[in-house]
């Protein structure tokens, strides 16, 4: 656990803009995003449309892995998980814990890392959950929608997007922003505005996080 957060608090310092967070996501924010990877999600929530063993899952800016570290203990026999993270200090970082943790090891051959933007993934690729780590309020306007538009277009039919914002984290950066960073914050929130109407289908309140969070889980059918 220091060696994760050590590696994570200097991500921090020399590229806030992805990380967006000095400490990795808390054990209970973990659990949120993977609401839907265990049985207990299963149950008629789009992730529940296919049998173990059918389920393609993409965790997007993992990280040290502390998500991933849920993830991979809920996964089903026969989930395939694929990674996808720029950052090569975390690449490196999760490629030692699927190879040195018992909980990694167990399903690295069902994990691809992809050493990659999100962009960068065939246009082909369909999966039935998505879980994001990416910290959308720190990014542009333009890039926001880029982001979303991808997660609509890998999602498959049925499938479940879950990710994460700290709880009134826009209002508070608004409140000591100047008017082109209170544009930018309107601009993201009209954005995840658009991809969430109509589509969640739950919202999970993470206050034991810090800062807290909110989790929301979307569906396309």
């Amino acid at each position: 656990m220091f060696t994760n957060e050590r590696v994570f608090l200097k991500q921090f310092f020399s590229r806030y803009h992805t990380t967006g967070s000095v400490l990795p996501s808390s054990r209970a924010l973990a659990r949120a995003l993977c609401r839907y990877v265990g049985e207990k999600g299963r149950s008629g929530q789009g992730a529940g449309r296919k049998e173990a063993g059918d389920r393609q899952i993409l965790e997007v800016g993992p990280g040290t892995g502390a998500v991933t570290d849920c993830l991979v203990r809920n996964m089903l026999p026969g989930d395939r998980l694929t990674l996808v993270e720029l950052n090569d200090d975390f690449v490196r970082h999760l490629q030692e814990r699927f190879k040195n943790e018992p909980a990694f090891a167990a399903v690295a051959g069902r994990t691809e890392i992809l050493h990659a933007r999100l962009e960068d993934l065939p246009p082909e690729r369909r999966f039935d959950l998505i879980i994001s780590g990416l910290p959308l309020n720190n990014f542009a306007v333009s890039e926001v929608e880029t982001i979303l538009d991808i997660f609509a277009r890998l999602i498959a039919p049925g499938g479940t997007l879950s990710f994460f914002e700290y709880i009134a984290i826009r209002r508070v950066k608004a409140a000591v922003s100047g008017r082109a960073g209170r544009d930018r914050l309107r601009g993201i929130g009209a954005a995840l505005q658009k991809t969430l109407d109509g589509r969640e289908i739950k919202r999970d309140w993470v206050w034991p996080n810090v800062p807290p969070a909110w989790v929301h889980h979307v569906r396309w059918n």
